[in-house]
């Protein structure tokens, strides 16, 4: 095959951009404006969940929401709990942000928290909440890590950038803990250049995330909570255009990016159709390779993993017969040089497993069912099961 098939591709179209670039030239409003608050809304909508807070990346959604937990006083203490198998954005805002971070092991069929290995931190450090990140669309043990949470007290944190669209137990992921964070990076799901969103069913925690994303101001928060705040600290209109009451930054979006979120919400039903339709070829096509394995309702896959004992010759081949492939997302944070620097290495059965023989292969609105058969055999030729 000629073409490289790619691990990812853009999601926006032609049609997109040509209807981008008119209304760019009708001169509107190019930075946070109306198409914002529509993107938020409809969104909001879309994922079943009040409110929704669009911001200028899916990592910049996870800083937003690690500050807007201590500003809101709601942690019993600073210490939380994450997956080892995860995405280094995951991690570093909280660490940036002065948390004691306990990493977590992941179990081997759906990647997401090994359960007994959970409970085990939730005796020993009493941590004050779990940040979920449900790898390639697949859901955590939701039944059994719900049950812990309700024991031990502690807010579930959904990192979702990888799962936009896939469902447990009726609801879509993100929707199910305190929060849940999506990114829309070229390559994911749905695209708007660079872009993030926060979603919460939480009034009091929204108000104080949209005033964290714009340097802690109260323009953007609800006209009754701003007034609310006002009133509280003596500010006059005039005081009030230059008072920050939160710490914050600037993690805004612009309307130009709204405008193409709109436009990939119209398709996102079918990308995320079309994602689970290839995940179940790959699954079909490779039945003598580990597979991962959920109770995921729906599956809008991210990209197909798999365990080969072989993984620098697989990738090798696969790049030599014009076909991307990655790492299985992180592997395990514990051995990543900015970790081990300052904590020293961290080592987990499962997250080893992930770390040394993880490997991912593409899956995007654009790859042919031709194109995963293609992929499958050049598999095969090389790589050997673990």
């Amino acid at each position: 095959m000629n073409k490289k098939i790619a691990l990812a591709e853009d999601t926006i179209a032609q049609n997109e951009l040509n209807s981008l670039s008119e209304w760019i030239l009708s001169n509107p409003r190019l930075t946070k404006g109306p198409l914002t608050i529509e993107f938020e809304r409809e969104f909001a909508l879309w994922q079943g969940a009040k409110y929704a807070i669009f911001l200028n990346s899916g990592s910049s959604a996870n800083l937003l929401v690690a500050q807007a937990l201590l500003e809101a006083n709601r942690l019993k203490n600073k210490t939380i709990i994450i997956p080892a198998v995860s995405w280094v954005t995951t991690v570093t805002p909280f660490l940036q942000l002065g948390y004691d971070v306990k990493l977590c092991e992941c179990n081997k069929d759906d990647l997401g928290l090994d359960v007994d290995h959970l409970e085990a931190l939730c005796n020993d450090h009493n941590p004050s909440a779990v940040v979920l990140v449900h790898v390639l669309g697949h859901a955590n043990n939701m039944h059994r890590i719900n049950e812990l949470c309700e024991k031990y007290s502690l807010d579930i944190i959904e990192d979702s950038c990888e799962a936009l669209g896939s469902m447990w137990n009726g609801k879509r992921l993100g929707s199910i803990g305190l929060t849940g964070s999506f990114s829309f990076y070229y390559g994911h799901h749905i695209s708007t250049i660079e872009g993030g969103m926060v979603v919460t069913d939480d009034i009091e925690l929204y108000n104080i995330m949209m005033s964290i994303r714009s340097h802690g101001w109260g323009r953007d928060v609800s006209k009754s909570v701003h007034e609310e705040w006002k009133k509280g600290y003596d500010i006059d209109e005039v005081r009030d255009l230059y008072t920050f009451y939160y710490s914050g930054f600037n993690l805004r979006s612009s309307d130009l990016n709204a405008f193409l979120g709109l436009s990939q919400l119209k398709k996102l039903d079918n990308i995320c159709k079309t994602r689970e339709e290839n995940f179940n070829t790959y699954k079909e096509l490779l039945t003598d390779y580990w597979v991962q394995e959920s109770d995921t309702n729906f599956i809008s896959s991210f990209a197909y993993a798999t365990f080969v004992k072989n993984r620098a010759e697989v990738y090798r081949y696969l790049t030599a017969n014009n076909i991307e492939s990655r790492p299985l997302i992180c592997g395990n944070i514990g051995k990543h040089p900015f970790w081990v620097k300052k904590y020293g290495e961290c080592s987990f059965k499962n997250a080893d497993l992930v770390h040394n023989y993880g490997i991912y292969l593409p899956n995007h609105i654009n790859l042919q069912k031709d194109e995963i058969k293609y992929i499958a055999t050049k598999f095969k030729e090389v790589a050997i099961a673990l």
